[in-house]
């Protein structure tokens, strides 16, 4: 019930029944070489090499959280391998694949920046979409009922884990979809959000 967004590419948990005809998160990826003037989605065009034969990028992912039940999370890792400069990506302990460091411009040195959670495509039409962000519900409502993403770490030069530090929130339609933050416990920094999308206060 969470998604990571991460400027080498976008690194989520997506539901596109008119992609899949069915309603089932799976894990998705957009790479960009360019600051999203062209890429690609997945392994739909030459890219992202496929490194694990367990997860597979467009994996349904099960088991999934449910409102105001059990809970469940799963650790989405990617970091530039000093020695052969390919962005590899990693899924809780399986290590996926890479983007090769010949693929990217805005990337050879390093990322510039980070984003943590979720994002929704609304169209020109006039009324703001309805599709949920997380839950669905806003991250005020907390534990088991908002989305997640925990244990927010950067990898450094040394490909040393460290805490995220200076975590800025940004929603760009509050009340359709927000975003809080905290830091403690187990979860050291940490953030709840999403939201129901259109509703008579998001227009």
């Amino acid at each position: 019930m969470y998604s990571v967004r991460i400027l080498i590419s976008s690194l989520l948990w997506q539901v596109n029944p008119s992609e899949n005809s069915d309603g089932l998160p799976r894990l998705f990826t957009f790479w960009t070489p360019n600051g999203y003037r062209s890429g690609c989605y997945n392994m739909l065009c030459p890219g992202f090499i496929q490194t694990s034969r367990t997860i597979s990028l467009g994996a349904a992912i099960s088991p999934i959280s449910t409102y105001n039940g059990e809970q469940y999370d799963v650790a989405f890792m990617i970091w530039k391998d000093p020695k052969s400069e390919n962005w590899w990506l990693k899924v809780g302990n399986e290590v996926i694949g890479y983007w090769p460091a010949s693929l990217f411009t805005d990337l050879r040195n390093h990322a510039t920046l980070i984003e943590y959670g979720g994002e929704v495509y609304s169209g020109s039409s006039g009324k703001h979409t309805s599709t949920q962000m997380g839950s669905g519900h806003f991250p005020d409502e907390g534990l088991g009922k908002a989305a997640y993403a925990r244990n927010l770490e950067v990898i450094d030069r040394a490909n040393n884990l460290n805490p995220a530090s200076n975590l800025q929130l940004y929603t760009d339609k509050p009340n359709c979809y927000s975003v809080t933050k905290g830091y403690g416990g187990v979860w050291h920094n940490y953030i709840y959000f999403g939201g129901p999308g259109y509703n008579p206060k998001c227009l």
